[in-house]
């Protein structure tokens, strides 16, 4: 497999989102999880229990104190400028958003991590915090914790609080909406 580190900038072509759409439309990756990260096919890491689990018993959590208030989109697109359309475990939009089309705006993205860890942590979250999401939690399913980012500056987000067994985490401008983490890891 060629190494993409040796081939110059100019030599490299990106792959848009319009393209990667008709890509998927196509055809091609159909028994494959895949997402658009700057321009280039990139496979999603396997899913299991630990992963699927906490996202399941968020939803949950969740779901039920936001209707009518925001939508709740469980593994589904996100789009971010030209060249990326990621699948966050749980995105939390204002109910107004358009439905007829991938959302690039959210309240709160949710990223459920085990073996993407470092991944969710550098990548992604430059990424969130580019397009403007407010509040990014990148929940821990080895350490059991969950990380909220927020105060989102530019590629980076300038406040980062954990919460771990015992702890409560109040739902970005849905202060109502409180999640305990010992429900999230039972």
């Amino acid at each position: 497999m060629l190494d993409t580190a040796q081939l110059a900038p100019e030599q490299r072509r990106p792959i848009t989102r319009d393209e990667f759409y008709r890509m998927r439309e196509a055809g091609l990756f159909l028994d494959e999880e895949v997402e658009l990260i700057e321009g280039v096919v990139v496979r999603m890491m396997p899913r299991d229990e630990k992963h699927d689990g906490p996202i399941e018993r968020l939803n949950e959590l969740l779901m039920p104190r936001l209707v009518g208030r925001a939508r709740v989109r469980v593994q589904l697109g996100f789009a971010i400028g030209d060249y990326t359309m990621v699948k966050p475990d749980l995105a939390i939009l204002w109910k107004a958003e358009p439905t007829d089309e991938q959302p690039s705006r959210a309240l709160v993205i949710i990223e459920v991590s085990q073996t993407s860890l470092k991944f969710d942590r550098t990548l992604k979250l430059r990424l969130y915090a580019s397009s403007g999401v407010a509040e990014y939690w990148v929940v821990n399913t080895i350490d059991r914790d969950i990380k909220v980012y927020t105060t989102p500056e530019g590629e980076r987000y300038r406040d980062v609080t954990r919460y771990g067994p015992g702890d409560r985490i109040s739902l970005g401008p849905f202060s109502d909406v409180v999640v305990a983490i010992n429900d999230v890891f039972v």
